[in-house]
């Protein structure tokens, strides 16, 4: 596909991301990232300087592992994604309107979202209409035209019809691609990524993207409060041989099985669960396989963590009234004390993560953290002001710049 070249003498904001897009794109491909500075030759009068040169004067550059280093004028307006942890970082430096499309469910994503951000006060996503499909065309990518693929390049190979070439079309003529995706599980990457791809946590995933915004204040006012959490969960956390063993899974619909996935495991699918550090049932398991109710049953968890218990297809109420109902699992030690509880976002950002550890905290050790409130419908439960693990107020002002 050809697009229409520009003409003119004159460098956009765009063009001026892009560059940098195209200086990285190379490095994709060969290990080594541009320098970030401009090659491209300024024209200069006596007494005047040229827009490419104000340009260059003003441009920054962030780096992340698979993309490298991009550079970039000013905060990109329109950003494309595909899985929801990006999109929330975008959020939570106050650039959520920036977010304009969305690969994976982008219905499922902004139901889930906002029933947590229900409790931060004048925040909330609008994802639901995004565009955008799995294995998306490149046509599509031209169409949208976004100043930055704020999504993982090594992650889009893992997609049918692309491959590092289709990348690099991308980045040269759209936008560069900035993001990280494989760090969800430390998970191998594709072929011809793998030499040199580098793994995050979660907050250093989101310290990057913030950069990208120049929202580094939000980031870390935002780091605080995490810290805090942090500090508050571990330095409350009873010796290991008194924590609940538990299982985190999602029920099959049509069979007497279940899909286990890891408490303690490495990426930041794991970021709310593993400072918890309960002994999980299936560690030795492998994540996102099948086992049957019999292996449940010997199991016997404490707890039981239902992924996507908030959506209806998956609702926690079924997975209760599910067990309860049948023979041979009405007698598990989490069926018989009520404690099969929800999840809310697997491909959590530092938003979804903060809930996530404060709900995670208190369905697993009740007596140190408060209660969590028996999950039907609706929101986010209202927690008491003296039981919460953060400040919504404070997150909701940090979000929106007012701190």
């Amino acid at each position: 596909m050809e697009r229409e070249t520009i003409r003119d003498n004159s460098i956009t904001r765009r063009d001026y991301v892009k560059y940098g897009g195209t200086v990285i794109g190379v490095g994709i491909l060969t290990g080594c990232t541009g320098s970030g500075e401009s090659s491209t030759p300024t024209e200069t009068t006596s007494g005047s300087v040229t827009v490419a040169e104000t340009a260059k004067e003003t441009s920054y550059s962030v780096t992340m592992s698979p993309a490298g280093e991009v550079t970039f004028e000013q905060p990109p307006e329109s950003v494309f994604t595909v899985l929801p942890h990006h999109a929330d970082m975008a959020t939570a430096v106050g650039h959520g309107d920036a977010v304009t499309s969305m690969l994976y469910s982008p219905g499922y994503n902004d139901e889930i979202w906002n029933k947590f951000l229900e409790r931060l006060d004048g925040v909330s996503v609008d994802w639901a209409g995004l565009p955008g499909s799995w294995n998306p065309s490149k046509e599509l990518l031209y169409e949208l035209d976004s100043d930055l693929h704020l999504a993982d390049p090594a992650y889009m190979t893992t997609m049918q019809g692309w491959s590092t070439d289709d990348i690099e079309e991308i980045t040269e003529n759209v936008a560069p691609w900035f993001g990280n995706t494989l760090s969800s599980a430390n998970k191998e990457p594709p072929a011809g990524w793998a030499e040199g791809y580098q793994y995050y946590t979660l907050w250093e995933i989101f310290e990057k993207v913030a950069q990208v915004f120049q929202a580094e204040a939000r980031y870390e006012a935002l780091a605080d409060v995490h810290a805090q959490v942090l500090s508050t969960i571990e330095g409350n956390l009873p010796p290991e041989d008194q924590r609940p063993t538990a299982a985190m899974v999602i029920f099959a619909q049509s069979e007497d099985s279940m899909y286990v996935y890891a408490l303690n495991g490495p990426g930041f699918l794991t970021a709310h669960t593993r400072p918890l550090g309960a002994a999980d049932v299936f560690a030795d398991v492998q994540t996102e396989s099948s086992v049957d109710f019999e292996a449940l049953i010997e199991a016997d968890p404490d707890v039981i963590l239902c992924l996507a218990g908030m959506s209806e297809y998956r609702h926690v109420t079924k997975v209760r009234d599910r067990l309860k109902s049948n023979p041979t699992t009405k007698s598990l030690s989490a069926v018989q004390n009520d404690r099969i509880y929800t999840q809310g976002g697997r491909n959590q950002g530092p938003l979804m993560n903060l809930f996530q550890l404060e709900m995670a905290a208190k369905q697993l050790y009740p007596d140190i953290f408060g209660e969590w409130p028996t999950y039907t419908e609706g929101p986010y439960p209202e927690i008491p002001a003296d039981e919460q693990l953060f400040d919504r107020q404070r997150v909701a002002d940090i979000i929106k710049g007012d701190f």
